[in-house]
């Protein structure tokens, strides 16, 4: 069940253009009503998407990223998981945000929660044709989650995500790929190398010369070119499995 909870505005055409998504409240598996962007595509559908967070919120970065793929063709659905405990947060990449992001996802959240909440999501774009999943940080994971253990979901493609190694013996049950930093501080490449050495038929790790968060320019360790060319796989890996 999705609420519609504003719309986009029109726009000259000195203006930037206004988004083409918008916050909407859907019930989850669990009956909580949690925010959901929700972003149409422009042109022909390719598919559906469902876009997860990094800890900070459904940010301007997030909500960026959802435009950028509907333009590309994907309905895409962008679920707010931490709402039930603190509705509406959005925060910054450092100080008192980043502290409450960590605490949200590492204490509070369950996970296994934000993975339900993907089903859901993945449940309300399906009948529409395939869906497909991508993640950042904290979404890398739920990415790479989703891949072994959801249904519904014809590719996955996970960015950066810490648990990942961590869990390289489960087994992915869609194609997925997997994007990592070589410099990134908080996934050394051990456990990189670990889920490299598992050698899973539907995995491909791709490792970039950058560090955590390269594909947010809002970070310092924003590359370009490792976004673009992740960014490019990812589409890629989506067209192959009928999106």
């Amino acid at each position: 069940m999705v609420a519609r909870s504003g719309m986009a505005e029109e726009t000259t055409a000195t203006e930037k253009a206004m988004p083409i998504g918008v916050m909407e409240r859907m019930t989850m598996s669990d009956g909580a009503g949690i925010g959901v962007y929700h972003a149409q595509p422009e042109g022909p559908r390719r598919g559906g998407l469902v876009l997860v967070q990094e800890i900070f919120g459904i940010t301007d970065h997030i909500r960026d990223l959802a435009e950028e793929y509907a333009a590309d063709g994907y309905e895409v659905l962008a679920p707010a998981l931490f709402d039930r405990e603190h509705p509406g947060f959005e925060a910054d990449y450092s100080g008192e945000g980043l502290a409450r992001g960590v605490e949200l996802a590492r204490q509070i959240h369950p996970l296994a929660l934000s993975l339900a909440d993907v089903q859901s999501c993945v449940d309300a774009l399906k009948e529409k044709g395939p869906v497909f999943v991508v993640g950042y940080c904290y979404g890398g994971s739920i990415a790479w989650l989703a891949a072994t253990r959801l249904n519904g979901l014809a590719a996955a493609s996970s960015y950066y995500g810490s648990l990942v190694p961590g869990t390289a013996d489960e087994v992915p049950r869609v194609p997925v790929i997997l994007h990592f930093g070589r410099h990134d501080h908080g996934i050394p490449m051990e456990g990189v190398e670990k889920l490299v050495a598992a050698d899973h038929p539907n995995a491909t790790i791709y490792i970039y010369e950058a560090g955590h968060g390269f594909n947010s320019d809002r970070r310092k360790d924003f590359h370009e070119p490792s976004s673009d060319l992740a960014k490019e796989r990812t589409l890629e890996l989506f067209h192959a499995n009928g999106g």
